[in-house]
């Protein structure tokens, strides 16, 4: 029941405040204004947890592993299962390239507010194709992993209902909308949504051709402390089964490597720098580092055979679902 590293325990420390803040709510709504704040806030952080659960297991027991999942899920806003496919499987095989079903270039090669906001609703809908095929292939040749797949989607639309429900019983129709709304569902998109404009935002316009200037960094220790070091981006590709504590450790020993216009001080400037200023002053915005990833060097070096293929807007890899180790609930 104890947790592979001691940093975890923090971890768990969110997981359990997780419901306390959101039954808070539910209980008093007159919490709502000071509360739902922290809900949000607690939805992205189930994001940055599930997905360092994913490549780095938190516990020993499989078990507990698979129960921690899916306790996650309930907060994040969706079964994090969806992280092996989407993520573990392919995006960490292609990080931005052809291949990749959150590719940042798939519409347009700018990097605007517009853009990066509706990122989500673009990449949920090419992400749902591995996460399907996955799924398929999971109920076809691993049964232990499609329980678990189907466990998830279960507790975590059930407990989606009851709240709602909950809510309605305890303070009506309207009121416990607005109180379903603000405690929980919205949080839970803002977790999704959150999660996939990170990915955005960490590789739009970066090389994913180069050796250390894939990914873009936020290498503030606030930020980072509240996403569990998620901000340390280019590390955790080149070290994706690493615990997330040892972020600083890795990355100070490749920082020099990167070109400094991918590592940023702050998370509110770059956002401010990168989507506000833009905005009025569009000749701003940011500009591609070295070779674009729609740029494939002339050796083919990066190329995948296009029999692995889906045919999807720019293709899509195939994933796989019978492969023991890359995923939590496998440990």
């Amino acid at each position: 029941m104890l947790p592979r590293n001691s940093a975890d325990y923090r971890a768990l420390l969110w997981a359990l405040l997780m419901p306390v803040v959101v039954i808070a709510q539910f209980v008093r709504p007159t919490l709502v204004p000071y509360l739902s704040p922290l809900s949000f806030y607690f939805a992205m952080a189930a994001g940055t947890m599930a997905h360092n659960h994913n490549h780095c297991p938190t516990f020993k027991s499989r078990k507990v592993n698979e129960f921690y999942a899916t306790w996650i899920s309930i907060f994040y806003g969706y079964p994090t299962f969806a992280w092996v496919p989407t993520h573990n499987l392919n995006h960490h095989k292609h990080v931005n390239r052809e291949g990749d079903a959150t590719i940042t270039w798939r519409h347009s090669k700018r990097n605007t507010w517009y853009i990066a906001v509706s990122y989500f609703f673009i990449s949920s809908y090419y992400q749902a194709t591995p996460i399907k095929e996955y799924i398929a292939k999971a109920k076809r040749s691993n049964p232990k992993l499609h329980a678990h797949i189907v466990k998830q989607y279960a507790v975590w639309g059930t407990v989606l209902i009851a709240a709602f429900v909950a809510n309605v019983v305890m303070h009506g129709p309207l009121l416990g909308f607005k109180v379903f709304a603000l405690a929980f569902g919205l949080p839970c998109l803002f977790g999704t949504w959150s999660m996939m404009w990170f990915n955005y935002m960490q590789h739009v316009h970066c090389d994913p051709w180069s050796a250390h200037n894939h990914s873009r960094n936020i290498t503030g220790r606030i930020f980072n402390f509240l996403v569990f070091n998620n901000g340390l981006h280019t590390i955790h590709h080149e070290n994706p089964g690493s615990h997330w504590s040892k972020a600083y450790a890795l990355h100070n020993e490749i920082k020099d490597q990167v070109d400094p216009r991918l590592n940023e001080p702050s998370f509110l400037w770059w956002v401010f720098r990168a989507y506000v200023i833009t905005a009025l002053f569009p000749s701003l915005e940011t500009k591609q580092v070295g070779r674009a990833a729609y740029d494939p060097p002339a050796d083919g070096v990066g190329a995948i055979p296009k029999a692995h293929m889906i045919e999807k807007g720019p293709m899509i890899d195939s994933v796989d679902a019978v492969d023991p180790g890359t995923n939590a609930q496998m440990a």
